[in-house]
């Protein structure tokens, strides 16, 4: 039996295109005790599963540094967590290893610029003499001073600023793998070659009838153009991960903490379980805590998606990266480092961020391929244009030109980004409203959702009982409260709390008795009070008819029905029920706008499903009432029998399997561990409306990923066979390496730009 793996998820800085992800993918699982490995190059990420006992983090490093990229793991510089051990995935954000990421891409970037600048100037100075003669200026007498000009500029940005793409290829042709930097090296090598040769020995093609024409301003604007290309698309990746750099810059740095009674400053990464911290008003929440003291508001915009600020007071629970707005309060940390609510939705943002959604399988299938297959056309180009070459025009140089053309403008990077990109933003997109999303395939199969099930405790209703109305003289809630005060029933708790509401003071009992399954009885000012159920009354010898029709009423309303009697005799009813939310039946609304049936699910009676079907507005014929929590599972199987894709929608440990058997399971936040981790969505908080923004996320990402993905197919399908002389033939027309070297760059960046589009959808709720 296989040992259990350990997973690590790491940035990988330095590469340049898909195909780069592809070759790291290859040679890391063909390490001994890999066992698993995805590279995403969108997001820069790898996250590999392996076995600790055969190989460590720092041996897979080794390999991915053997092929020229940089795997910034967990323990690297003075970056170390302890390893968590077999079967269990890093957990929570590693700012230490994110910060030394982004230092490297930033040096990455600032190279990429400089580089950019100077090859922009070289490109001018190269191409100045060519457009003079263009514009009519006599410059032959000058013409072999220039081209050694030329020969030095190419040779300094082609030795230099294009020496990254001539390592990437070798690295590469080492392990017998071909990426983008093998497309451009050739290219950008042959034109210059061929030039060098045209300046050098001139002769050659003199001596074959053949004018010696050089091509160092294709070789000198292709590397700028490209370099252009590359840093504009890493300035645009960089913007699509904001989401996660939001939530990474709400992590306060230090706390004050309570030591003998007297404030300390220290560090976050020495807070532990149970230590007691005050903060401030504006300051930052440092760890998930309980308050102890004080009263005041919190924003938790930012972690819950929720605009108002939320009222806390001793007992309710605060989180890290959220801002105290006023009043100092003091808390007792509960969770700390990598288990606050803040490091695990960077965390499960992340995992999300980089997972592969299935509409990338062939896009990633192409790529695998595609540069072997583009200098296969290439080299057909070359050899075509050699036997068939264009009257009065020098073969050689004609049929390099093509070829080089072909070379430039076939790049795998738009198919590579397609996907990745589109996931990177909507999922960000959504952890900045209170929804995280699991993975990218979670996010795919959403969009085909048909059928939508809803739970009804604690999901379509706020999942605790209130009293709904009181029927009867003044005293019937008072009295029932001074009773049921002396219970822990949850209808008890439900009354107590709706005489507090009502500033109603409980009066001494006397004489009490409970009555298990019925309800409770005893004296108040030395009155005989019962308060129960029917059976309880009848019991008691209480004439109940005169309640009769109060009491139907209520049970007709899907409330539980509590009477109450006052010597003997039938004094009121109290209706006790679970709310619906407030944002249950606008979200019902908006999900059959988008064509999604909606039922609802409940192990209650009939009659109470019915109400709150009705006061949602799910129609009569999606209700299945009195399902037991084992039967939840079969429920939404039968649905799916009936080829329906279904989302189920739940919040407690009963929902868990019908969660997991969903094709999307959504947990509410405020449910239990259990169903977040059956889950493929988690709601953080309890808006219902974020369900249907869910769907509208799936349904825009989707969208934009398809466009994305025909862009980039339509791209190469039409770009290719024009570098390759296809339209020449019949209409005269070629295409200037050039001219292909910003169109390849503008390809990538276009993905990439429309990805950022996902960042403007209408998340109102």
């Amino acid at each position: 039996m296989p040992s259990p793996g350990q997973t690590i998820s790491f940035p990988i800085v330095g590469m340049d295109c898909a195909s780069c992800a592809k070759n790291i993918e290859r040679v890391v699982k063909k390490v001994s005790g890999v066992q698993s490995v995805t590279v995403n190059y969108a997001t820069e990420q790898g996250r590999v599963t392996f076995d600790p006992g055969t190989c460590s983090p720092d041996h897979i490093a080794g390999h991915i540094a053997s092929l020229g990229y940089t795997a910034v793991l967990p323990n690297t510089s003075t970056h170390h967590h302890p390893t968590e051990g077999a079967g269990h995935t890093t957990k929570g954000a590693d700012h230490g290893v994110h910060d030394h990421a982004r230092m490297l891409r930033a040096t990455e970037l600032s190279a990429l610029r400089r580089k950019f600048i100077i090859g922009a100037i070289s490109s001018v100075v190269v191409m100045v003499p060519d457009l003079l003669m263009y514009l009519g200026f006599e410059l032959d007498r000058f013409a072999d001073s220039i081209r050694i000009i030329q020969l030095i500029i190419a040779t300094v940005i082609l030795g230099w600023a294009g020496s990254q793409f001539h390592q990437g290829a070798w690295r590469a042709l080492k392990h017998l793998q071909a990426n983008m930097d093998t497309l451009v090296a050739l290219g950008t090598t042959a034109a210059y070659l061929y030039s060098l040769v045209a300046v050098l020995a001139p002769g050659l093609f003199r001596a074959s009838g053949q004018a010696a024409v050089t091509y160092f301003d294709v070789t000198v604007v292709i590397i700028t153009l490209i370099l252009l290309g590359k840093y504009l698309e890493a300035r645009a990746k960089s913007g699509a991960n904001e989401a996660i750099r939001k939530l990474a810059g709400l992590a306060a740095k230090t706390a004050r903490v309570l030591i003998d009674g007297t404030e300390q400053e220290v560090s976050i990464a020495d807070l532990n379980v149970e230590m007691v911290i005050v903060v401030r008003p504006g300051e930052k929440i440092a760890v998930d805590g309980v308050v102890i003291d004080g009263q005041s508001a919190i924003d938790e915009s930012m972690v819950t998606g929720e605009s108002m600020p939320v009222e806390k007071k001793s007992g309710t629970k605060v989180f890290a990266g959220t801002v105290n707005q006023h009043g100092t309060l003091t808390f007792r940390a509960t969770k700390v480092g990598r288990q606050t609510l803040l490091s695990q939705i960077i965390q499960f943002v992340e995992e999300a961020q980089g997972s592969p959604a299935p509409i990338q399988r062939l896009a990633d299938t192409i790529s695998g391929i595609f540069v072997p297959i583009v200098i296969a056309i290439a080299v057909l180009t070359f050899i075509i244009w050699m036997i068939f070459p264009p009257a009065g025009i020098p073969p050689v140089g004609f049929a390099t030109i093509m070829a080089v053309t072909v070379l430039i403008i076939a790049c795998p990077c738009a198919l590579g980004l397609a996907t990745p990109t589109a996931v990177m933003v909507g999922v960000g997109k959504g952890a900045e409203h209170g929804i995280l999303v699991r993975n990218a395939a979670t996010l795919e199969v959403l969009d085909h959702v048909s059928v939508m099930v809803f739970d009804k405790t604690g999901t379509l209703t706020e999942g605790a009982l209130h009293v709904v109305e009181v029927v009867g003289r003044d005293m019937v809630l008072q009295y029932a409260a001074s009773l049921e005060a002396k219970s822990e029933h949850p209808i008890a708790r439900a009354i107590v709390d709706e005489a507090t509401r009502r500033n109603l003071p409980l009066l001494p009992v006397t004489e009490f008795q409970a009555h298990p399954g019925r309800g409770v009885s005893g004296r108040i000012n030395n009155v005989r009070v019962a308060v129960g159920s029917s059976n309880l009354l009848h019991e008691l010898g209480v004439h109940t008819e005169g309640c009769r029709t109060t009491i139907e009423g209520l049970v007709q309303r899907g409330l539980s029905a509590v009477q109450v009697s006052i010597e003997g005799d039938c004094a009121g009813a109290i209706g006790v029920g679970d709310t619906v939310k407030s944002t249950a039946a606008e979200t019902i609304t908006t999900l059959r706008s988008f064509g999604v049936a909606t039922w609802l699910i409940t192990g209650d009676n009939d009659l109470v499903a019915a109400e709150v079907a009705k006061q949602v507005g799910i129609q009569p014929g999606h209700i299945m009432a009195n399902v037991l929590p084992q039967d939840k599972a079969k429920k939404i199987k039968a649905l799916q029998q009936n080829g329906d894709i279904v989302a189920m929608v739940g919040d407690g440990i009963n929902d868990a399997p019908a969660l997991a058997t969903a094709q999307v399971g959504i947990a509410m936040g405020s449910g239990t561990d259990i169903a977040r981790e059956a889950a493929g969505i988690t709601i953080v908080g309890n808006d219902l409306r974020r369900v249907a923004a869910a769907v509208r996320l799936s349904r825009s990402t989707l969208r934009n990923i398809k466009q994305n993905l025909f862009w980039a197919f339509f791209y190469n399908l039409l770009g290719i066979p024009i570098a390759a002389g296809v339209l020449y033939p019949a209409f005269g027309l070629t295409l200037s390496p050039m001219l292909a070297s910003a169109a390849m760059a503008g390809s990538s960046i276009f993905v990439v730009l429309n990805s950022l589009r996902l960042r403007t959808v209408r998340m109102a709720f």
